[in-house]
């Protein structure tokens, strides 16, 4: 086996230097006025940013979540010239279904901290052992600590599936299943299409779908219900909705410089997203996520210096919004409230098998809801064994 190929085990170490900096900077903020009557409904209320920037000061500790990732099997390798970062977690049972979960943005491998336990060791977390999985949880390139792509489009998620693939063969697992949402969904989707002979069945949450990707140009029959999904993805409330995402394909180094100087201006980028992504019956993004494991996500975003490398996938690839080839796996959708996901879209491009549609959670599923997304899971791949 080549140097390239090696799997080396990994440790997460932040310097202190770097966490002191980060407490410097936060305690140095200067923060805005709020709007007059502002709240949420202008962006991110600035009297909730203010105690959230001063709990992850004063009271997050960050020493004790890197004591509980590193208790985690973590690895990398090198694939493609670039380092990749992964989690890779093999069952205690022994006819487990090798399974890689591939995150979005701007999530990162901590999405599923929850899931791990009851998707690798269902025994022991009260399921049938006959359910468990293999895991492996890669960094997608340019997220945390994995590397990105020296070349425009490396930052794609068609590059990253490549990557993953590529990764599932190196640990051996010839035959497997995907599950990702968001960048993931684009990712697992992908893995489909170019590794059709090795993955058996593909499970997404909040599956992306919007009416562009019609091949032949005629409307699909819509119901009441998908034409108010439909309005909210095209109509006035799409600026809002997605006017992050036209200015980090337009013009991500610009917002980067921000970004990568200020953690106050990083996390309520970054918190703002999952206030209006999240759980819509809940207003405070830690009623829906819990507040430690937000900070932790934004926390890998700031020490790694990745927030740049991470929103290349929204200007370097050709998914969003695109026809892209029905690889004909089976695919389980499973739909949260407030994503706006519409089955007759998505049977459009994908071999939908299965659409479940839950009343709680929300767009970052393995966060809110771990326990409905891990028996989706489980009773989608039941049928697929």
């Amino acid at each position: 086996m080549s140097t390239e190929q090696d799997i080396r085990p990994f440790r997460i170490e932040i310097p202190q230097a770097q966490i002191d900096d980060l407490h410097a900077r936060l305690a140095n903020t200067l923060w805005p006025d709020e709007i007059p009557g502002g709240g949420w409904d202008k962006g991110a209320s600035i009297s909730y940013m203010k105690g959230l920037a001063e709990y992850w000061r004063s009271e997050y500790d960050w020493r004790a979540v890197e004591a509980r990732l590193n208790e985690l099997p973590q690895f990398v390798t090198d694939i493609d010239g670039q380092q990749v970062h992964f989690l890779h977690l093999r069952s205690p049972e022994p006819d487990a279904v090798p399974l890689v979960l591939s995150h979005g943005w701007p999530g990162s491998f901590i999405e599923f901290l929850d899931v791990i336990g009851p998707l690798s060791d269902p025994r022991a977390h009260g399921g049938d052992p006959t359910d468990a999985f293999h895991l492996v949880i890669p960094s997608l390139p340019g997220f945390a600590f994995s590397e990105a792509g020296p070349k425009v489009g490396d930052g794609s998620t068609e590059q990253f599936a490549q990557v993953v693939a590529k990764l599932m063969a190196r640990l051996g697992y010839d035959r497997y299943g995907a599950q990702g949402g968001d960048a993931g969904f684009f990712v697992s989707t992908e893995l489909g299409r170019i590794a059709t002979d090795h993955v058996l069945g593909i499970h997404v949450n909040g599956p992306i779908t919007l009416p562009s990707w019609s091949d032949d140009g005629t409307e699909p029959e819509y119901s009441p219900e998908d034409r108010a999904k439909l309005d909210k993805l095209t109509g006035s409330e799409s600026y809002t909705r997605f006017g992050y995402a036209m200015v980090q394909a337009g013009r991500p180094q610009t917002l980067a410089i921000g970004m990568h100087d200020s953690p106050a201006g990083l996390l309520t980028w970054i918190v703002d997203l999952f206030q209006r992504w999240t759980n819509p019956a809940l207003e405070s993004p830690d009623d829906a996520v819990d507040r430690d494991a937000l900070l932790t996500n934004v926390s890998l975003y700031w020490f790694t210096r990745s927030f740049v490398s991470s929103i290349r996938l929204y200007g370097e690839g050709d998914s969003w919004g695109m026809p892209a080839r029905n690889s004909g796996v089976p695919t389980a959708a499973a739909v949260f409230a407030g994503d706006n996901s519409i089955r007759v879209l998505a049977e459009q491009q994908h071999n939908i098998v299965r659409w479940t549609e839950f009343d709680r959670g929300g767009h970052f599923a393995a966060m809110e809801a771990p326990d409905l997304l891990t028996d989706d899971v489980r009773v989608f791949f039941r049928s697929l064994r």
